[in-house]
């Protein structure tokens, strides 16, 4: 995690929640996302990556079209599964108020 992503989780307050999108074009769809946070994320039979969102694949449109809510309790395996994704394909972002802000 770059210094200015620590920065921006330190000014996280506990009302903020996480979004995730991932970027199919990027995904080289090793499947290490879904091996650690299966309730996130799926593997489809293109052999990609996409995120999931209360037990449904978000695969129309895909990409940063499908941002899903982040469960409670599971943010910390999201942005690992982020850190360790051999394409960098997993992307997080924020949302407090109105406000969002893209941790990576």
């Amino acid at each position: 995690m770059s210094a200015s992503t620590e920065e921006a989780n330190a000014e996280l307050s506990e009302d903020a929640r996480l979004h995730v999108w991932i970027d199919q074009d990027l995904c080289t769809g090793d499947g290490l996302c879904v091996d650690g946070v299966p309730e996130c994320f799926v593997m489809l039979e293109d052999g990609i990556a996409y995120v999931v969102e209360d037990g449904v694949a978000l695969n129309d449109p895909g990409m940063a079209g499908s941002l899903a809510l982040v469960p409670r309790g599971r943010e910390d395996l999201v942005v690992q599964a982020a850190i360790i994704c051999p394409g960098e394909c997993i992307f997080i972002e924020a949302t407090e108020g109105d406000t969002r802000t893209r941790l990576n």
